[in-house]
């Protein structure tokens, strides 16, 4: 049976939410906190104990009668729980972050925005769909966590190449390919002992990068010698 708003609830009910909220964020909040994100242990938890006593707020008001023949204006309650929706998004912003070509905390803003949803969902009396989303929630920051590290994606580089004299792009573009990469020349210049710098743009499949940086690495010839490796984001 699903959970309906209660007009008239209970400092029973009330602590209830407030409980299965705090226990929630906790929850979720730990893993966080355990795993050095920003918003962790007790900034999850304050969250959606605020988003909860929001919705108690509304579901309290609920019962106050709005539009009336001796008023002219009606009271729309919910447009309290949507104000909380509206400013966690700007504490959900402030933890994203770019370092240069790298984006984090993207997976704490989805945290923070969903243990606020769980927040309005306890207190407005909605505690099975709470519990289900809190566990949920917790199955995708914790145990996916693990799957998500064990899952191969693309990586790009840029890739430069002191090459020697009489070397052609296409001989170095060539190694690299051996190794597995994807491979595209994107600069070359003549240096002044005839020989050349290149540049490419590498992309490969790996768990993690810094392995297949060492493989570059190791890709030794002499006549060219790999100089830089930067990873970045979607070259090729």
């Amino acid at each position: 049976m699903i959970d309906s708003m209660i007009l008239h609830p209970t400092w029973t009910d009330i602590l209830l939410r407030l409980f299965l909220a705090a226990l929630a964020g906790a929850l979720v909040g730990f893993n966080r906190q355990h795993g050095g994100h920003a918003a962790g242990l007790r900034t999850i938890i304050l969250i959606t104990l605020a988003a909860c006593i929001a919705m108690i707020q509304a579901n309290l008001l609920l019962s106050v009668p709005g539009h009336t023949d001796s008023s002219f204006a009606g009271m729309d309650v919910l447009r309290l729980p949507l104000g909380v929706l509206t400013g966690v998004g700007f504490i959900g912003g402030g933890a994203i972050l770019r370092r240069g070509n790298e984006i984090a905390g993207v997976t704490t803003a989805a945290s923070i925005w969903i243990m606020t949803v769980v927040g309005l969902c306890f207190g407005g009396g909605q505690l099975w769909l709470g519990g289900i989303a809190t566990v949920l929630a917790f199955i995708v920051v914790a145990p996916l966590r693990l799957l998500d590290h064990r899952i191969r994606r693309e990586f790009d580089a840029r890739v430069t190449v002191h090459a020697s004299a009489g070397l052609e792009p296409t001989e170095v573009a060539s190694a690299i390919r051996s190794l597995g990469c994807e491979t595209r020349l994107t600069r070359f210049a003549r240096l002044s002992d005839g020989g050349a710098e290149l540049c490419y743009a590498v992309r490969w499949l790996a768990d993690e990068p810094a392995a297949s940086v060492e493989m570059l690495l190791e890709k030794s010839d002499p006549r060219y010698k790999i100089t830089n490796i930067e990873i970045v984001t979607a070259l090729i």
